[in-house]
């Protein structure tokens, strides 16, 4: 649906392989479609708006980083020492015929407990703030490339209900495909979809979150999971203009000094600590 510029590659590296950055130059053009499906116009976008180039690698580290916060990590083994049963050995070493044994905790014995088995743990990490935004534009800028993504008019209603928004997914068709009885559209209720809202949309939200493999997030809470996990990407217009050029930072809006933070509330010794301070005694 999309006229996707060539991608240039990044020179091999140096041991001979190709390199893992791809440079996207020329203009990608994304088509608008209305509520009906039908494409009213197309709109052009900059590949140097989302960054220029498209690192697989750091995408795949930081859905990594994701995927890893997400991990409860509450697994718990028994090891031997923990399982229940004596430590006396079984018979006696030598005499009996049999092979010889100790105790019947052992990890080779059945009920005995788990040689090396994981314990709870905390799996959570974070890679610098910066390079977790520019895999969320890479991310971005994958689907445009890809002609994944789709620009919706306008996307609002009057209260929540489903069916709307089933309808307005249902008249999109991004592609087709070939079955046994023939040629078949392939609609966005088809596939899964992201759709991006340009603010928190309470009738939109609740109007799709019950319908499977659809997701609804406002464009300043996109992430790299998000984008990549969801074959297709629905945009509205005002979500498009809101990555285009993001909002100005309140440093900016406040001639270049930051604005004051509340102070963090704090919890234990900390916290303690932060109530004689603010009642000087310390």
């Amino acid at each position: 649906m999309a006229d996707t510029p060539a991608p240039v590659a990044a020179p091999p590296g140096g041991n001979g392989s190709p390199s893992l950055v791809t440079e996207v130059t020329g203009t990608i053009t994304v088509p608008v479609v209305s509520r009906t499906g039908q494409q009213t116009g197309t709109v052009d976008i900059d590949p140097a708006a989302f960054g220029g180039k498209i690192s697989r690698q750091l995408m795949h580290d930081v859905v990594l980083m994701y995927l890893a916060n997400q991990r409860a990590g509450t697994h718990h083994t028994l090891r031997r020492g923990q399982v229940a049963g004596s430590t006396k050995k079984l018979f006696r070493q030598k005499g009996t015929g049999n092979a010889r044994v100790g105790t019947k905790r052992t990890n080779k014995r059945r009920g005995g407990g788990t040689a090396k088995g994981p314990k709870p743990r905390d799996y959570e990490y974070h890679l610098p703030k910066k390079a977790v935004k520019a895999a969320t534009r890479m991310a971005i800028l994958s689907k445009f490339r890809d002609g994944e993504a789709v620009v919706l008019d306008e996307l609002s209603l009057a209260a929540p209900k489903t069916k709307d928004v089933a309808n307005v997914l249902r008249a999109i068709v991004v592609d087709r495909k070939t079955t046994e009885a023939g040629e078949k559209s392939v609609n966005l209720l088809d596939t899964t979809v992201l759709i991006g809202t340009a603010a928190l949309d309470p009738n939109v939200y609740k109007s799709a979150r019950n319908l499977p493999n659809v997701k609804v997030l406002p464009a300043a809470e996109f992430n790299c999971y998000t984008v990549l996990k969801q074959k297709r990407l629905l945009l509205t217009r005002a979500a498009l203009d809101a990555l285009v050029n993001p909002p100005a930072k309140e440093k900016a809006a406040n001639g270049g000094v930051k604005a004051a933070e509340p102070e963090r509330v704090r919890r234990g010794r900390a916290g303690r600590f932060q109530k004689r301070k603010a009642a000087g005694k310390v």
